[in-house]
């Protein structure tokens, strides 16, 4: 992997400006899109190593916003989230491979109450800039489609046509601005 030498060390996910975001098909004609509010992890990048990477987000699953709270009501209770017995999901890599420049799949493992598979995730590096305060910052984007009933989110209702109210396939959606942290 050829990284920038700016990037080796530790950065922090800043939740002010990062999105987990995810979309799926409702009633199999429509799109419903929704986030999470509440996003936080650090990537560590080790210049000599930089296959050794190490990322951790972790997402308040509590923090989901559709824009409709009936929908988000439904999402953290027991037939999706089920946020009082499992309140985060949770990421972990094990491998970080650079396949062209600036361009990387993370493998990890992602945990959705309590089930956890091992999943590849393509990322783009969008840049590294220093901000006005001085702050180094890098930008990442991704997509990744996941089965949700493979992680045990697997209510639905049959609809009339023989299709479903809520897709089985979701696309999770990473738009990810990290702070390097600051050595001494």
């Amino acid at each position: 992997m050829t990284l920038h030498p700016d990037f080796a060390g530790t950065w922090d996910i800043d939740p002010a400006h990062s999105r987990i975001g995810f979309q799926s098909r409702h009633a199999m004609v429509a799109k419903v899109r929704g986030a999470f509010n509440s996003v936080t992890g650090s990537v560590r990048f080790d210049g000599d190593a930089p296959s050794d990477a190490a990322i951790e987000v972790r997402v308040d699953m509590a923090s989901v916003d559709t824009r409709n709270a009936d929908r988000d009501q439904h999402l953290r209770g027991a037939d999706f989230f089920d946020v009082e017995t499992y309140p985060e999901m949770v990421f972990v890599s094990t491998a970080v491979d650079e396949v062209e420049e600036n361009s990387f799949i993370v493998t990890g493992d992602l945990t959705i109450r309590d089930v956890t598979r091992h999943i590849s995730i393509p990322l783009e590096m969008l840049g590294l800039e220093t901000d006005p305060f001085g702050q180094q910052r890098a930008g990442f984007e991704g997509s990744r489609r996941i089965d949700r009933k493979e992680f045990g989110v697997s209510w639905n209702t049959p609809l009339d046509s023989g299709g479903v109210l809520v897709s089985d396939k979701v696309t999770l959606e990473f738009e990810l601005s990290l702070v390097k942290r600051r050595e001494g």
